[in-house]
């Protein structure tokens, strides 16, 4: 058990190395082929926070622990909307832009949407996965052509050039720690899963979830300290989209999964909390600190009730 708890703190450590370094040796490429800022801000620095969730859906759909994928998605995004969200407002209140509420937050919560239609016969197949997936190509599409008439903004790393070579190695390099981390992830969280006696899909919820949504906590707290508000609230909603468009559309058209453990309740908790960041950024135009202080509360609710169901 103990060998299990070190080998997922090691794998959680590796993925995140890794996706930050495949990341930063993608952007310096990318700019070295004159990629425009925006776009590489809208897609690889929005898939770099992504990886973590990308390689370990991957890894425990083709383990056959589907439980695990679906509630690595799900709990992630519960937990980017309810702790993260409300973790960054607490800090310092958010200002949402208006095309964020229009048309960032209402994406996310289509998507949501769509995956619960998508999951009540608790199966996605690979017609869904290709579904999903046409739904993300449609986000991008749009959200790329936004950029291009500057409508939209986008954020990117550190713009210091790195050189040619090492840029290559830290693709490559984070490539094979995203692998190998994602691997030791999945085999010890789901052996503790078995030793204790608990669902895949509660471990998926809970331990996956948290470990992947690292980046995306880390990120928007930051921001929101800095009064960037506007990067932080971007950071959760375009995780979510990415998630369940790209992750789980590329996972299930991969490897179809029958979802046991995933329950709508849950579902409806993932829904309930995007839908509630959408109703406090229509406020003003701003979600505040008492409201920050609500979706830790209700995470924290939803936390104790799986607790208790175990």
């Amino acid at each position: 058990m103990l060998l299990d708890i070190f080998l997922i703190v090691l794998g959680v450590t590796m993925v995140l190395y890794g996706a930050d370094r495949l990341t930063e040796g993608a952007s310096a490429l990318a700019r070295r082929m004159n990629v425009p800022e925006i776009i590489i801000g809208l897609t690889i620095v929005a898939a770099g926070t992504s990886a973590p969730e990308l390689f370990v859906s991957m890894v425990s759909a083709l383990k056959g622990t589907p439980d695990l994928a679906v509630g690595n998605v799900v709990g992630s995004n519960t937990m980017n909307c309810m702790l993260i969200v409300g973790c960054a407002a607490m800090v310092a209140p958010m200002t949402i832009s208006r095309s964020t509420v229009k048309k960032d937050i209402p994406f996310s919560v289509g998507a949501s949407v769509l995956l619960m239609l998508l999951a009540l016969n608790s199966f996605l197949g690979r017609f869904d996965g290709l579904l999903l997936l046409a739904g993300f190509v449609a986000f991008m599409a749009y959200t790329l052509s936004q950029a291009k008439n500057g409508q939209a903004a986008a954020v990117v790393g550190d713009p210091q050039q790195l050189r040619p070579m090492l840029s290559v190695l830290y693709v490559l390099g984070g490539l094979a720690m995203l692998v190998v981390g994602s691997n030791l992830f999945v085999d010890s969280a789901s052996s503790v899963a078995y030793a204790l006696g608990i669902s895949e899909g509660v471990v998926g919820l809970t331990v996956v979830a948290g470990g992947t949504s690292l980046p995306e906590l880390a990120t928007s707290v930051v921001a929101a300290r800095k009064g960037q508000s506007a990067i932080a609230i971007g950071n959760v909603i375009g995780s979510n989209v990415f998630n369940i468009l790209l992750i789980l559309g590329l996972t299930a058209t991969i490897s179809p999964l029958q979802i046991e453990g995933i329950t709508t309740i849950d579902m409806a908790v993932m829904l309930l909390s995007v839908a509630l960041v959408w109703l406090f950024s229509r406020t003003r135009y701003t979600v505040e600190r008492w409201e920050g202080a609500l979706l830790v509360a209700l995470y924290l609710m939803y936390l104790g009730w799986l607790i208790s169901s175990l």
